[in-house]
């Protein structure tokens, strides 16, 4: 199992740590979205192994690389997993969701369970990719919090062979934008996503702007040095597996602040 202090050195790397259980969520149900016809559909399945961190709360599985705060509060829950590397992407996987079934061992259960990518399992050079460095390249792997992994396996298993495929998110209600930042710099939280879970590519207009291509930050984040505050916030999204794109005007109202989510009317299928 892969160590979480040792996941926690590479999740700071996010710039601007997220809390969201004293955060209030504004509904913006006055938002005009627009939305591309593709949808993104099941994949075929694949070959992995699953390990897991953390105990039967979940509690060490909170925060994680995608910067998606409090699972609890953002709506994920325990039904999530870390990737390895090569499963991980530098962050664009970040909200994808895969059905993972355990095979091939004596503690496997019967059927599969459904998880949320919300955390990097990195790699571990000090030990043998077969032996310990679990999550080391090329290997493609799941450290799953521990109530996820033990609906498709006995705990004492410690690691088991499964088989993977990527599905569609399955989201209530729409896209969610988490703001941090100040008032020359926006950073931008995509939690909520639906279809491919994912996004590729992210830009942002003020009611006094025309369109502004944000840069991807790190996990589910992207950024905007810009001065956009006292303006109505809308943005436009591109889905990293389907290239479906979503368009949300105003989404967020002229006197957005810091620390608020705002919720869109739209989502990814």
């Amino acid at each position: 199992m892969v160590s979480f202090n040792y996941k926690l050195s590479l999740i700071f790397l996010i710039i601007v740590s997220m809390t969201f259980s004293h955060q209030a969520m504004a509904a913006a149900s006055y938002s005009t979205p627009s939305i591309s016809p593709t949808m993104f559909k099941a994949m075929p399945w694949k070959q992995a192994f699953a390990t897991f961190y953390g105990d039967e709360t979940a509690s060490e599985t909170m925060g994680g690389a995608c910067g998606y705060g409090n699972l609890f509060n953002s709506g994920y829950g325990t039904a999530t997993a870390a990737l390895s590397t090569v499963l991980f992407g530098n962050g664009y996987s970040c909200g994808q969701c895969f059905q993972i079934m355990c095979v091939k061992s004596k503690f496997c259960y019967t059927g599969f369970t459904t998880i949320t990518a919300t955390n990097l399992c990195p790699p571990n050079w000090s030990q043998d990719s077969n032996h310990g460095g679990w999550c080391n390249p090329p290997r493609q792997h799941f450290d799953m919090s521990k109530p996820a992994f033990m609906k498709i396996a006995q705990w004492k298993a410690g690691i088991v062979p499964v088989s993977y495929r990527r599905v569609p998110c399955i989201k209530k209600g729409g896209i969610k934008f988490a703001l941090q930042g100040n008032g020359y710099w926006l950073l931008v939280y995509v939690m909520n996503v639906a279809g491919g879970g994912d996004v590729a590519s992210m830009w942002v207009k003020g009611s006094k702007t025309g369109w502004m291509s944000m840069s991807h930050n790190w996990g589910a984040s992207y950024q905007a040095f810009a001065t956009l505050s006292g303006q109505t916030l809308s943005f436009k999204l591109t889905s990293y597996t389907s290239h479906q794109t979503i368009i949300v005007n105003n989404v967020a109202p002229s006197n957005w602040r810091v620390g608020m989510t705002y919720q869109a009317n739209v989502n990814f299928r």
